[in-house]
């Protein structure tokens, strides 16, 4: 690799003396808490809060050990068989017929584009294999690194074709080397990796997931693991460590049903024949939703979404590969705040947008379980915020104490749930609880906006490009979507004050 390369290795989860001491002084500052707050809950609207709330926590945390259960069978049972009948095929000699990198790139740091280079190179030689690499891109700058580092190689085991995208944004640049591919043709047993240009392959990963094609036939798609090296505020760091902590539980979840609920853009892995379908292109480089409200507008981000609504609709097998990594480069310029906020409604509205058609397949074409998966992410935005709201409600309406009682409780049970997520990180971090927390409540809040205004969307990392530009200019349209958006707030708040007691129906309409 590159001299100037940041070390990035995978650890697996360890114990250690800091981390326990952090578990024993977190426990210890929560007792002496509990016993400082003064019981004073003993009104009836706060004795239903408490019952509302731990209702809904109930149903959570249910589901949430439904999940751990699934993924404890998926990694330690489900996964093994398959990673044997994998290696068995690899040392019986298969191999895919050709592998295509398709990877895009857009003024991308010099040194990261080399990293990605020196990376599949590396994998390439390991493995004794030969690929071509296929880039869209859109900037001549782009296209000098590449030069610059062709003319540093020597017998490299990759063919190398450049392709211009005609028209700005990353699908259009997926779109063009797809049709590029396309008319090279390719074999049965071809495999494409499509791979953003801040993607590192960690080693072993080009085995490890080639190999899982060679021992079934039937499948069409894979992703794998994936970490972050933060070039920026470290507590941006801890945020991402902490969200794929969670990925990699939620990824073996579903994958035990043989399908995932996205082909993450970074680095997944296809059947290079399906990836060349006429139906597979136009859905990455022209995606777009009828909406009632909005019309008719194209998606800008989210084209991993969009590859994976494509397997999905044609019932292709998924899957995921924990033992096989993939790093990405993040680099953070100005406050880091801004950099999570515009992450989280890029992905957020990605989720959102791409659902809603997904759930209309039906549970006849999506497994069951990852067909009540897409409903649950979108109950789970106001489960969130009716437990915020309530505690709320109550502190400023009743109780102020309750407050202070609320955190407590969310302090505990964000414990309980970083204990499972713990192992599934390199070690304890006992931010993970407050980060789990900030985050479910963060993102609550920025579906129920996303949710009335879908075509609203932005790349950060793409000089601001936006889409549905023409119909977010109309007035009407953006009042209705705020109206809305108010509406179903509403209706969530006179629910809570409902159920709590605060506010009780007309004589007339009880029982």
């Amino acid at each position: 690799m590159s001299q100037d390369a940041p070390v990035v290795t995978h650890k697996p989860f360890h114990f250690d003396l800091l981390g326990l001491a952090a578990i024993y002084l977190y426990i210890l500052v929560w007792v002496l808490l509990s016993q400082l707050i003064p019981n004073r809950l003993v009104d009836v609207y706060s004795y239903n809060a408490i019952l509302f709330i731990g209702a809904l926590g109930t149903w959570r945390y249910s589901w949430w050990l439904v999940n751990i259960s699934r993924a404890f069978l998926f990694g330690r049972i489900y996964f093994p068989r398959m990673r044997r009948n994998a290696d068995h095929a690899w040392k019986s000699g298969w191999r895919p017929t050709h592998i295509h990198f398709l990877m895009t790139t857009f003024h991308e740091k010099e040194k990261t584009t080399y990293l990605y280079l020196d990376a599949l190179v590396r994998e390439l030689n390991r493995e004794k294999l030969t690929g071509t690499l296929w880039i869209g891109f859109g900037a001549y700058e782009d296209q000098e690194v590449i030069h610059q580092w062709m003319r540093r190689q020597k017998d490299v085991p990759l063919e190398v074709v450049l392709v211009q995208q005609n028209q700005p944004g990353k699908r259009m640049a997926i779109g063009v080397i797809l049709r590029a591919l396309s008319r090279r043709g390719v074999g049965e047993d071809d495999i494409a990796y499509l791979m953003d240009g801040d993607s590192i392959l960690a080693e072993g990963a080009l085995q490890k997931t080639l190999s899982i094609f060679g021992a079934d036939p039937e499948l069409m798609a894979l992703t794998t693991d994936e970490d972050a090296v933060v070039e920026g505020p470290v507590w941006v760091q801890k945020w991402l460590t902490m969200r794929f902590a969670q990925r990699r539980m939620w990824m073996q979840s579903h994958a035990l049903s043989d399908r995932v609920l996205t082909l993450t853009g970074r680095m997944s892995a296809y059947r290079a024949k399906c990836v060349i379908r006429r139906s597979f292109i136009r859905n990455v480089e022209a995606d777009e939703l009828e909406h009632w409200l909005w019309g008719n507008f194209r998606f800008l981000s989210g084209d991993d979404k969009s590859t994976w609504y494509s397997i999905l609709r044609e019932g292709g097998k998924m899957t995921y590969v924990p033992d096989a990594m993939v790093y990405t480069i993040e680099h953070i310029e100005g406050r880091g705040i801004i950099r999570m906020r515009d992450n989280l409604l890029r992905w957020s509205g990605n989720m959102l947008r791409n659902g809603t058609r997904a759930i209309a397949l039906g549970p006849g074409r999506v497994p069951p379980f990852i067909w009540w998966c897409l409903i649950d992410q979108r109950i789970s935005i106001w489960t969130v915020l009716s437990g915020f709201s309530t505690a709320v409600i109550i502190s400023l309406l009743v109780n102020p104490l309750f407050f202070l009682t609320y955190l407590l409780w969310v302090a505990l049970t964000r414990f309980l749930m970083s204990i499972n997520l713990f192992f599934y990180s390199d070690r304890i971090r006992i931010s993970y609880p407050i980060l789990l927390y900030a985050n479910q409540l963060i993102s609550a809040m920025i579906k129920v906006y996303i949710m009335f205004h879908l075509p609203k969307q932005r790349w950060a990392n793409r000089r601001g490009q936006r889409g549905g530009d023409d119909v977010m200019s109309n007035r009407f349209r953006r009042n209705m979507a705020a109206y809305i958006n108010g509406f179903y707030i509403s209706v969530m708040l006179f629910i809570v004050m409902l159920v709590t007691g605060i506010i009780e129906w007309p004589a007339a309409y009880q029982l």
